[in-house]
């Protein structure tokens, strides 16, 4: 266990670890031609259809270099980035003005997850070994900011948080003697208690998940979240219906078998309806089998027939769409408009993580301060 937790903190702590476009361009970088788009339905449905024909990222100035794997879309106008060297960022124009709202004294930690519930509350996490894992809270837009959780037990290292809604939310830890570590919270995000482990399977020798975009953990509807985890034999996805008592686990199709490989991140656009991307964050290494699909709530999964070319850290369903998503990592975006089953590539651009909401905002954050939003293209 030693040694594997080296092994994890290396890979944590170093990473390299939604209408949107079909010819998304970054301004370092020439956009793949556009796939044709299938006849939208009517209504908000096809506006995302047209939406995802008509726009493109375009990159903010926020006025930093922090690698932002954290990332909260409120809004077309507001959201909310964290990343290194405790930095959190928030805007309220649409990405013109950024404003540094980062806590107090928190410059050694690495923020690695934000979740917001509106322009003015949000709950950010620290990850690392130890006491470095820790829980803040903002209820005025981050003009304060107050330290609900701190991580006393040298084997936890938390990964990512999730909220159903605006007072229930969990984290996770990586496995803590051989089972998954959950914290719960019911108000918020003011107080949080580690639920009991009965209701968690045993892990995998070598599994954990990856603190890479913030979407380890994800929830849909008022109870229903899942958990990606990999650096074991297999990829697994671990599914709760009761806010994390009780779990069950199942094989994905993303391979594992390494540490530096698995499911990185989830996207479910209902219960039902999710889609996994993951692979092998190492630049020199191949992920052919990065992306799956499932249509029954995570009990089974099925390989993507055309995934994504490379590992993918991050994935965000469309808004209002039952078919378009988008998938980003290290070297492109991805976008598939048959609800995973198919990719294709239409960016270029270093991304860790994107997030879209309900009025058609669509945002995404990485390195050296990249954060770009979705804008109609011009001409």
């Amino acid at each position: 266990m030693k040694t594997m937790g080296k092994t994890r903190r290396l890979i944590a702590m170093g990473l390299c670890g939604a209408a949107v476009t079909a010819a998304l361009a970054a301004p370092t970088a020439q956009a793949a031609p556009a796939p044709a788009a299938p006849a939208a339905p009517a209504g908000q449905a096809g506006q995302a259809g047209q939406d995802a024909r008509t726009a493109s990222w375009s990159l903010t100035d926020t006025g930093t270099t922090a690698r932002f794997r954290g990332l909260a879309a409120v809004s077309r106008s507001s959201a909310w980035v964290a990343g290194s060297k405790g930095t959190v960022l928030r805007t309220s124009d649409g990405g013109r003005n950024w404003r540094d709202v980062s806590p107090p004294g928190a410059g050694e930690l690495e923020f690695r997850d934000v979740e917001a519930f509106d322009s003015r509350r949000a709950v950010v996490l620290a990850i690392g070994e130890g006491e470095a894992s820790r829980v803040f809270r903002t209820g005025d837009g981050g003009a304060t900011w107050t330290e609900s959780f701190r991580n006393t037990d040298a084997r936890a290292f938390y990964d990512c948080l999730t909220f159903f809604d605006h007072r229930h939310g969990l984290a996770m830890s990586d496995p803590v003697d051989g089972r998954f570590r959950i914290l719960s919270t019911d108000d918020g995000g003011r107080s949080w208690k580690v639920l009991p482990p009965a209701g968690m399977p045993a892990a995998q020798p070598g599994e954990a998940g990856f603190a890479a975009s913030g979407q380890c953990l994800v929830s849909s509807g008022p109870k229903d979240v899942w958990l990606a985890t990999g650096g074991a034999a297999t990829a697994r996805v671990l599914h709760s219906a009761d806010r994390g008592l009780t779990w069950t686990a199942s094989e994905s199709t993303i391979p594992a078998g390494d540490p530096a490989r698995g499911v990185f991140a989830l996207a479910f656009r209902d219960r039902t309806h999710g889609i996994a991307v993951g692979g092998d964050y190492r630049a020199d290494q191949q992920s052919p089998q990065s992306s799956a699909v499932t249509s029954d709530g995570g009990r089974g999964w099925h390989q993507s027939a055309a995934t994504p070319p490379a590992y993918r850290s991050g994935v965000a369903w469309l808004p209002h769409s039952r078919s378009g998503a988008l998938a980003v990592g290290p070297t492109g975006t991805d976008l598939t408009l048959d609800g995973g089953r198919t990719w294709r590539t239409v960016d270029t651009g270093s991304y860790d993580t994107v997030d879209c909401t309900a009025d058609f905002g669509c945002w995404a954050s990485g390195e050296k301060g990249r954060v770009a939003v979705l804008s109609p293209s011009r001409g």
